[in-house]
């Protein structure tokens, strides 16, 4: 500059106000000069000073879009536009195996229906795929089962439960459940009648087969929406499997292949049974069972009974697995106590009894595990008596 004033030069009062406002330039650079300064001299920095919105959150679409990024800042975008969709939980949740279901395939693993919200009423969306060889195992399924419309032995699944890692988890669905699957409305089981007046009405708890509103193509993904309504303190489980539908012969097979519980253990009961008690008044010497069914009084075909029952008496396990493929409780009929299908055994001291005496349809057990056939008489046949049996059986 003091070179240019010592010139004396008429221009160099022009060339020091050119650098003057190239280094301090009156007004801020205009939108359209943004471009070309982006361009040319890289990205503009974040603000910092007082009274500038927040980063991600520029009032000028224009200003924005030539921040730089950071990391987060696509989540932060997202807040802009709606709230951002909540993570899913996977906890450790298993779902209790179902006899007459095979998994094949876990789609959606336990997944928890979190609340996204403060409101009553959530809402949940999943996707899952399938692939070629699922996709062709569900399609040749088909024409496995004789007469049927659109049914399929091998299905796609969905299970509800409650969010509970102590103990695998019987199926149990959310109050107020609507599922969407690819848009359109699946059906639930529908409600039982309540058990007393007043109550809410509940649905009974199994799981769903949404193989008919499936795709099935390896190419276009399924989508659920689970509509639910959330309840203080309790949370609910989601998952999707491939399953195959077994029926209750299949399991009856399965059954016989475990083999014949041998005749030993029903002796050593029975002894056990019969031993005196010397604290007790009366001594049992005998027992009494029936050779009949107490589901469907006839004759028993397959003896069975489940390991924790304390009885003798015996039922016959192809009509209670049909039973139960009908209407699944899984409950003795004799002792009204759970008796799960993985706990059924075939008695071979039944057996051997109902393959050596075929004239009658109750027998006498003795103390040293012998056994007799016991035969009504005419007179109380005719009158229509019934006996009355002494012994813990009867």
């Amino acid at each position: 500059l003091s070179c240019l004033e010592g010139s004396r030069s008429p221009s160099a009062p022009m060339k020091i106000k050119e650098l003057y406002r190239r280094r301090f330039p009156r007004k801020p650079l205009a939108p359209s000069h943004l471009p070309m300064l982006h361009t040319q001299a890289g990205p503009l920095p974040a603000p910092t000073t007082e009274g500038q919105l927040p980063y991600g959150h520029s009032s000028s679409p224009m200003a924005a879009a030539f921040l730089p990024p950071r990391p987060g800042a696509k989540q932060e975008v997202d807040v802009e536009h709606g709230t951002p969709p909540v993570q899913p939980l996977h906890p450790d949740v298993t779902m209790k195996r179902l006899p007459f279901y095979h998994v094949y395939d876990e789609l959606i693993r336990p997944t928890t229906l979190a609340s996204s919200t403060s409101q009553r009423f959530e809402e949940a969306h999943f996707t899952f795929a399938l692939t070629p060889q699922q996709v062709q195992q569900i399609l040749t399924s088909r024409d496995l089962l004789p007469g049927a419309k659109c049914d399929y032995t091998i299905q796609v699944q969905l299970r509800f439960c409650l969010c509970e890692t102590s103990c695998p988890q019987e199926d149990h669905f959310p109050p107020n459940l609507f599922v969407k699957v690819n848009g359109k409305l699946c059906p639930l089981p529908g409600y039982l009648p309540p058990s007393k007046s007043g109550a809410e009405p509940k649905r009974p708890n199994c799981p769903v087969n949404i193989t008919p509103l499936a795709r099935l193509s390896a190419t276009v993904p399924n989508s659920l929406v689970v509509n639910w309504s959330s309840e203080l303190g309790r949370s609910y489980s989601l998952s999707v499997y491939l399953v195959k539908q077994l029926t209750a012969v299949a399991l009856l097979q399965k059954l016989r292949a475990k083999g014949i519980r041998n005749p030993d253990h029903s002796r050593a009961l029975i002894k056990e049974k019969l031993t005196a008690d010397p604290d007790s008044e009366i001594a049992t010497t005998s027992l009494r069972v029936s050779l009949l069914c107490p589901l469907g009084k006839m004759r028993l075909r397959v003896p069975c009974r489940a390991t924790t029952c304390s009885h003798l008496q015996c039922f016959d396990a192809a009509l209670y697995l049909q039973m139960n493929e009908k209407k699944p409780t899984w409950t003795c009929p004799v002792c009204d106590q759970k008796a799960p299908y993985d706990d059924l055994i075939i008695d071979g001291l039944f057996v051997e009894i109902l393959n050596s005496c075929t004239d009658c349809d109750e027998i006498q057990f003795m103390e040293d595990g012998s056994w007799c056939p016991m035969k009504l008489k005419k007179e109380k046949q005719e009158t229509g008596q019934t006996p009355v049996f002494s012994g813990i059986e009867g």
